[in-house]
Order: C-alpha cells, then structure tokens, then sequence
C-alpha cells in the first residue's frame, strides 16, 4: 500500500497521461485538416503511445492496492499557426510531464517507496527519449524554414513513423 499522498500524486499523473493522449488526437486532427497526413500519423501514434502511459499509472496503482481515482480530462487546444508551432507545444508539453514525473520521483524518494521509485524509473527513461525525438522534429522545422518542399518531405519522413514500428 502506497501513502494517500502519493496515491494522488500517482492519479493526477495518470490524469496527464490521458490529457496528453487527447491533446495529441487534437494535434493529429489539426494537421489532418491542414493535409500534413505524414505528421497526423506521427501525432496518432504518440496519442496510442500516451494511452499506455496512462495504463501503466492505472495498473501500478491497482498492484499496489491503492484506488484509482479518474478526473475529468480538460479540453486541448484544438487550433495552431502551423506544424511547426504544433512540435513546439508538444516539446512544451514533453517537458512539463517530464518535470511532473521528476516530481513524483523526489516524493518516492523522500517516502521511500521503492516500489513506486522503481516503477517510475522507465518514465524517466521514456522521457528522455520523448523529449528528444521532439526536440530532433522541432529543430528539423527550424531547418527548412518557409520551404514547401522540405514541409513535404518532413511530412513524408513523419509519416514512416508507423510503418517503421511495424517492421
């Protein structure tokens, strides 16, 4: 059994793991209506992938018979000024749950509740990678500037995201 601290500090995480997941589905139907297909995809696939953050929170939290508490899930931003702008808010984002699960990594550490510190150390993990492969997209946007046609081709390479998974 974990603290009721932690339990809510596991479940408003489990909160923003769901969120991310919405808020990517509302990035991928903006860049479907604006025809960026290839990064629509990229966006689907990480919405997927959020989802299963979010599962791990709830059967942790189950394991550790505690009591999973769901809370409304707020409404994303459904507009941008670009592709561009979508990656950046999502590295934005990338970084705000990195910080949250640093956070929840310090209460583990400070209870010591080594069953959730141990838990929580692939989220670490993950959001390394998370945060980087963003950052990699960002900076890629930041490359071609203007360009329609580097826009294609990093749509097309954006696209090969779950083709490349599947192999």
């Amino acid at each position: 059994m974990i603290s009721e601290k932690m339990q809510k500090a596991l479940n408003d995480q489990l909160n923003k793991e769901l969120f991310s997941s919405y808020l990517y589905l509302s990035m991928a139907a903006y860049l479907e209506d604006i025809n960026q297909t290839g990064m629509a995809s990229w966006m689907r696939l990480q919405a997927d992938e959020e989802h299963e953050h979010a599962m791990k929170f709830f059967d942790f939290i189950l394991r550790v018979d505690s009591k999973v508490e769901l809370q409304q899930i707020d409404k994303p931003q459904i507009e941008w000024n670009s592709p561009e702008e979508v990656f950046k808010a999502s590295l934005a984002h990338e970084q705000y749950i990195s910080k949250s699960i640093f956070e929840i990594v310090d209460l583990a550490t400070q209870e010591k509740d080594h069953a959730t510190r141990t838990f929580l150390n692939w989220f670490v993990d993950e959001q390394v990678e998370e945060e980087a492969s963003v950052k990699d997209i960002v900076q890629k946007f930041e490359m071609i500037g203007e360009s329609k046609g580097a826009m294609y081709m990093l749509d097309r390479e954006l696209g090969k995201r779950g083709a490349q998974a599947a192999h």
